[in-house]
């Protein structure tokens, strides 16, 4: 205890000039800093390890943690004694940690009713919650545009949603699209509507980790139409969940189309679908499409529904892996029609099982498969009153070219932002190219000093643990933030890939100077002028001379703290660029590119061979260092 109150004295009589807040530049080499703060040793840790002199990077300095000398003292203390759960609020503030993944706005209720005598154009909104909005409509058309658009984590609420309305029309499109962590919950929608329809397009697309439920949706609605186009398509590690979907439902349609498509390690809950629904006509087309290890779960789905039609198309085609589970499907129907056609063509099988399939149903229910491939199960299937139909065992594994037409083309179709990848000798000044949007759309967060760092879990085996001490509840936001990340970063590396997550800067320099040696230096893209726009090229300048050399890239990983997925990368060329504006012919940003010349050990269904029309191994693939990404060299 003598020895903390010994630093505490210390502190007192040390200087109180800092190195500078994490929005401002670094002046490392101009002020003099407090000796105790993190960023002092970091500047103390760099000279110590890195060879060269040439300036600091103020914009890996400025990710370093602000905490003051007493509180890193605290919570280092709290951390090695396993106690910072028990102040979770403080270590989150204090820290410059995002620890907000399952939390709803806290924004009023949107009470509108008095919109429901008139048609209602929505354009630009977001985070906002509606209740009882639509109640008793009748006829008209309530439509939302760009809702919730490319924020970090948008927090809708919808609920008593068009309830009880007749012949009215809901149109969703581009609803919260780029988004980070999305909360959304639809809760009572349509419920005894009559007539009418709703539509979503392009519904939380491209999200990186969705959370999505819809409760009690379309119950007791009469031939009310929805259809979900592009649902949740590109996004990464989330949950949708479907609770009493059609439940008693009359004659209605549902549809949905690209559904999940070339999602990574998505999970779909529907629970009560179509149940007890009277002449249903669900549809399913392009479900899972590509998607990687999908986790797809099914109960209760048409049970006790009445000449209900169901059809899945092209369900799982191309998908890697993954766990798919139907159970008690179309129990006590009544002469029910359900089709599968291409199901479960996997490029890698997966686990699939159907428990009670068609259990107690009555009239002649019929069930036809096609191209259904093995590896599948099927339990407790009824053997009378329901028949399978056009059967065919597929035993075909996808060849490469096989492979590209399903996740890929499907590529032909799939959607790659312009400007994301293209092709060296682009790199060219006076050259007018697309510049993708290179924004940092990750919360803002702060590395750990290594002194916490180092007394925390960092891996699946240690789960428990990891959700007691961020207040991650079981299948939370949180929870499969943190599993997603760390599933990242403990799989086998590629074929002459190095790898590491680092959670500080020290860890970053100790990584990057074992691979490349202590002479090194590390850059990103100036500013983001130009994303989402044409520039032009200015003067291009080749690291290294352009010549071919090696580099460690980090990339930012979606994780509490400022985590950092960095990993060497052989046979690259790496360059600097000037972007300059089109119209004005002004410099508005100073970029970074690297251009991979080996890409023989890529997926076919990449989205570089998606955007260039080519394959592995047969063209080299350049993109930008994106925003707050990095990647290191050799000093020249």
């Amino acid at each position: 205890m003598s020895i903390f109150f010994f630093f505490l004295l210390l502190l007192s009589l040390s200087s109180s000039v800092s190195l500078g807040s994490s929005s401002s530049s670094n002046q490392a080499t101009t002020k003099q800093p407090n000796p105790f703060t993190h960023k002092a040793s970091l500047i103390r840790y760099w000279d110590t390890h890195i060879s060269n002199h040439l300036p600091k990077p103020t914009f890996l300095f400025s990710k370093a943690s602000n905490l003051n000398p007493i509180d890193s003292a605290i919570l280092t203390k709290l951390a090695a004694q396993n106690s910072l759960s028990s102040h979770f609020s403080s270590f989150c503030s204090l820290a410059n940690l995002y620890c907000s993944f399952d939390a709803f706005s806290q924004t009023p209720g949107e009470q509108l009713a008095a919109a429901r005598s008139k048609d209602a154009n929505f354009t630009g909104y977001a985070n906002k919650d509606f209740a009882n909005y639509g109640t008793s409509r009748l006829g008209g058309a309530d439509s939302f545009k760009n809702y919730s658009a490319e924020l970090n984590s948008p927090q809708d609420s919808f609920t008593k949603y068009s309830k009880a309305s007749r012949s009215h029309s809901e149109h969703f499109t581009s609803y919260a699209h780029d988004a980070n962590v999305a909360n959304d919950s639809f809760t009572n929608y349509a419920a005894g509507a009559v007539s009418g329809s709703g539509d979503f397009n392009s519904y939380h697309d491209r999200v990186n980790v969705p959370n999505l439920r819809f409760a009690s949706y379309d119950s007791s609605s009469n031939n009310h139409k929805l259809s979900f186009t592009s649902y949740s398509d590109d996004t990464n590690a989330g949950s949708e969940t479907f609770i009493s979907y059609g439940k008693k439902g009359n004659a209605n349609r549902n549809e949905f189309n690209s559904y999940a498509g070339d999602a990574n390690i998505v999970g779909s809950g529907f629970t009560g679908y179509g149940e007890s629904g009277n002449a249903a006509n669900d549809s399913f087309k392009g479900y899972g499409l590509s998607g990687n290890n999908p986790h797809n779960n099914f109960k209760s789905y048409g049970a006790g529904g009445k000449s209900g039609i169901d059809s899945f198309s092209s369900y799982r085609n191309g998908a890697n892996v993954g766990d798919d589970s139907f159970q008690s499907y179309a129990r006590n129907s009544n002469s029910g029609k359900v089709t599968f056609s291409n199901y479960g063509k996997s490029f890698n099988l997966g686990n699939d099982s159907f428990k009670e399939y068609g259990a107690g149903s009555t009239g002649r229910t019929t069930v036809g498969f096609k191209s259904y491939s093995l590896g599948r199960s099927f339990k407790d299937y009824a053997k009378n009153g329901v028949a399978f139909a056009e059967y065919s065992n597929s035993t075909t594994v996808a060849t490469d070219s096989e492979e590209n037409r399903a996740s890929g083309g499907s590529s032909v179709n799939r959607w790659v932002e312009p400007g994301k990848f293209f092709r060296e000798y682009l790199l060219k000044q006076g050259n007018v190219m697309v510049m993708p949007d290179i924004n940092d759309k990750m919360p803002e967060r702060s590395f750990l000093p290594r002194p916490i760092l180092s007394k925390l879990p960092f891996s699946t085996a240690r789960m428990s643990e990891l959700r007691e001490l961020f207040h991650a509840g079981d299948n939370s936001a949180a929870e499969r933030v943190i599993i997603n990340a760390l599933t990242e970063c403990e799989r086998a590396p590629s074929p002459g890939e190095t790898k590491r997550c680092v959670g500080s800067v020290e860890d970053m320099i100790d990584f990057s100077v074992s691979v490349l040696g202590r002479n090194v230096v590390v850059r990103t893209t100036e500013n983001v002028s130009g994303s989402k726009q044409k520039v032009m090229i200015g003067k291009v300048s080749g690291i290294n001379g352009g010549r071919v050399t090696e580099s460690v890239s980090c990339h930012q990983s979606l994780y509490p703290y400022l985590l950092y997925y960095c990993h060497s990368v052989p046979k690259v060329r790496v360059y600097e660029a000037d972007i300059v504006d089109v119209a004005s012919r002004n410099k508005i940003n100073r970029g970074v590119a690297i251009c991979h010349l080996d890409t023989s050990s890529w997926s076919p269904g990449h989205g570089a061979f998606v955007a260039l029309g080519s394959s592995p191994g047969n063209t080299e693939v350049c993109h930008w260092i994106f925003e707050n990404d990095m990647t290191w060299t050799v000093a020249d």
